[in-house]
């Protein structure tokens, strides 16, 4: 009796012990840890795995793109910064905020209300811990000085205020609102761009070192490229050419302690490069075909492979989403592409701030081992927006956000038995195209962004709208609205119906 005792209290504990290794392996399917990285500026042809004629040897993202799926349809939800990066954190298009075009600048005050539902809080609903590290550029609450006047304050046309002028803000107080307000548990970040002042790194809501300094700019002659960046207050000890790594090595720290931890964790990477200011470091000067911008963008790829290298030897890989993307198109002139005979916007037509899709359409890749099929690729048109609502599914929670189709079941199942979403396309001075299908319908004429022109008048008697059909004509040469009226009809019919629904 003794010896069948014993030994149905070693089945039982081995039993127990099993059910319990299977449940921890099923919960560990049901919540990995996710890390977002997110490149600024990166264009569409500057990686190899997407244009074989790239002047730039990106061979880690490449990888990346070989072990997990790669989009050749993915969209920024504008062909900017601050939009695009609203639309990540919420699943909105920014347009339907006050924020019409442009971006935040230097002072702006944070643009997301407290109470807006935001990944970082569907992460949180599942005990996640959460984290942003690197270029922000969604607002900070700066604490300003007690005597100013209304002449200070920059708005819009819709009364949001974008900026304040530089003299009235207060740099010995920390803003009062941030990341956290956001739903991030920890950040690290620069306050925006790396050529936008003020030059200062926030840890937890904090100056790492006190704003004291000033910088008087670097070639502002320029045409906004090259190592650029604007004249502003500066943190004691800041160096331009230490942001890149300064960042990947906090991120390294950062899965270091995660690794410890119980909780899965969500990881919002969005690096400052290769945005201007083109700063790559000493060892990179000739390793790219491409200038110092495809130098700066090999660093860039180095500096991830040195991430995803660390997540492995932590053991987290197996366990981990790995999602990499662009904010928006490259800025990159037609003299460069004379130059080097590298079109970091491959076959598309535009760049950065365009509505044509070299100013939106971007590298998007997703890795999750033995969940995604390796070196798979997926056609369908969608935007960044969509994270929110894959969140959602990974994480079985309802989504609210109206403009976020969620991409779970095309990356873990079939993708050709998904259907196609409208989606729009918006530029830096908020011009508009929708997108269905194969079609796709530009509003008004001129790029509405960088390229020349970016504005045209119509004349009398002529339709302004164009009309490009993506499969044909990726680089949008053929404009086909004289064949196509009541296509033309059709999709602005429903791009007035999307602009008119309410978020109330």
């Amino acid at each position: 009796m003794f010896l069948k005792n014993k030994i149905f209290k070693i089945t039982l504990f081995t039993f127990l012990f099993v059910i319990s290794c299977v449940t921890k392996d099923l919960e560990q399917i049901k919540s990995p840890n996710v890390i977002y990285i997110l490149a600024d500026d990166l264009g569409y042809g500057d990686l190899g795995c997407y244009n074989k004629k790239s002047k730039i040897f990106t061979p880690n993202i490449d990888l990346l793109a070989s072990e997990g799926m790669m989009f050749t349809d993915m969209h920024s939800t504008s062909s900017v910064c601050t939009p695009t990066r609203y639309s990540i954190i919420t699943g909105e298009y920014a347009w339907r905020t006050r924020l019409k075009s442009g971006v935040l600048w230097s002072y702006g005050p944070l643009m997301i209300p407290d109470e807006k539902a935001t990944v970082s809080k569907l992460f949180k609903k599942k005990n996640y811990s959460t984290a942003v590290i690197g270029k922000w550029h969604l607002g900070l609450d700066w604490q300003l000085k007690k005597s100013y006047k209304q002449a200070d304050i920059i708005t819009n046309d819709l009364g949001l205020i974008t900026d304040y002028s530089e003299k009235i803000v207060d740099f010995s107080k920390n803003p009062t609102r941030g990341p956290r307000n956001v739903g991030f548990d920890y950040h690290y970040i620069i306050p925006a761009s790396l050529d936008i002042p003020p030059y200062v790194y926030l840890e937890g809501g904090m100056f790492t070192t006190p704003i004291n300094d000033y910088t008087e700019g670097s070639n502002l002659e320029r045409d906004k490229d090259g190592d650029f960046w604007r004249p502003g207050p500066m943190a004691e000890g800041f160096e331009f050419y230490e942001v890149l790594p300064k960042f990947i090595n906090k991120a390294k720290d950062y899965l270091t302690k995660a690794k410890k931890n119980d909780n899965p964790f969500f990881l919002y990477l969005p690096l400052a490069a290769p945005h201007t200011p083109w700063v790559p470091q000493s060892n990179y000067n000739g390793v790219s075909n491409a200038g110092q911008y495809g130098e700066f963008v090999t660093m860039v790829d180095d500096q991830v492979g040195n991430l995803l290298h660390h997540l492995k030897n932590l053991g987290l890989e197996e366990d981990t989403i790995v999602v990499f993307a662009s904010d928006n198109g490259p800025y990159w002139k037609q003299p460069y592409i004379d130059e080097f005979d590298h079109r970091a916007a491959g076959e598309l037509r535009g760049m950065k701030g365009d509505i044509y899709d070299g100013g939106h359409r971007i590298p998007h890749i997703v890795r999750w081992p033995g969940k995604i099929k390796a070196g798979s690729k997926n056609h369908i048109p969608n935007t960044l927006a969509s994270f929110y609502s894959t969140i959602a599914d990974l994480l079985n929670l309802d989504s609210t956000a109206i403009d976020s189709y969620s991409i779970f079941s095309q990356l873990v199942g079939d993708s050709k038995k998904e259907t196609y979403q409208l989606i729009i396309h918006h530029t830096s001075e908020g011009h508009f195209a929708i997108r269905q299908g194969d079609w796709k319908m530009i509003e008004k004429l001129g790029s509405g962004g960088f390229s020349l022109p970016k504005t045209v008048k119509p004349k009398p008697g002529v339709r302004q709208e164009r009309l490009y059909n993506m499969r044909e004509d990726l680089s949008e040469q053929i404009n086909l609205a004289e064949d196509y009226p009541k296509i033309i009809t059709d999709m602005k019919y429903k791009l007035d119906s999307i602009r008119s629904i309410s978020m109330n």
